[in-house]
């Protein structure tokens, strides 16, 4: 339970480092295709780099997001394979960590960055109208889908491919 947990950080801080990388550093419009439509439709690209080596400090980051994230993938299996796990502590497993991510990403993406602390109207002050007046980011019902219903099916389906393993 404790790796669990662990890997749920690692996955969280994953997650975070590659939103900084891609907002702050990259800046690049094709990362944002999870905003709002009239988000995106406001963003103006940006062709020159915030300073000299902005976008390769982002892409630096956002390979060492991946490479987090595919780390917590394949100690997650190999971890379970080892202890021989059953179906239920696999299932258990990815949807603690997908469900902890998705609880993260709701709360401190998009309350706390996006519509308390401004951070992405910060690097993008184009977009300030369509966020203004919002109590929440993004679209909450797409958000509790994912939540709800995506990654417990996604978690199910990688538990039963690992138990074939077992």
């Amino acid at each position: 339970m404790l790796l669990t947990v662990f890997l749920a950080i690692v996955f969280c801080v994953a997650i975070t480092i590659m939103m900084f990388a891609a907002v702050a550093f990259i800046q690049d419009k094709k990362f944002f295709s999870s905003a709002p439509k009239e988000a995106q439709d406001a963003l103006i690209p940006r062709d020159k780099e915030l300073f000299y080596g902005a976008r390769t400090i982002g892409w630096t980051l956002m390979v060492f997001s991946f490479l987090l994230i595919a780390g917590v993938g394949v100690i997650s299996v190999w971890d379970g394979l080892r202890s021989n796990f059953t179906f239920w502590q696999f299932f258990f497993r990815f949807v603690f960590i997908f469900s902890a991510y998705k609880i993260y990403d709701m709360i401190c993406f998009d309350f706390f960055l996006l519509m308390k602390y401004h951070f992405f109207q910060y690097y993008f002050p184009e977009v300030e109208e369509v966020y203004s007046g919002r109590k929440y980011g993004y679209n909450l019902k797409s958000q509790l889908l994912k939540l709800l219903v995506i990654f417990p099916v996604a978690s199910g389906i990688a538990a039963w491919v690992c138990e074939l393993f077992v």
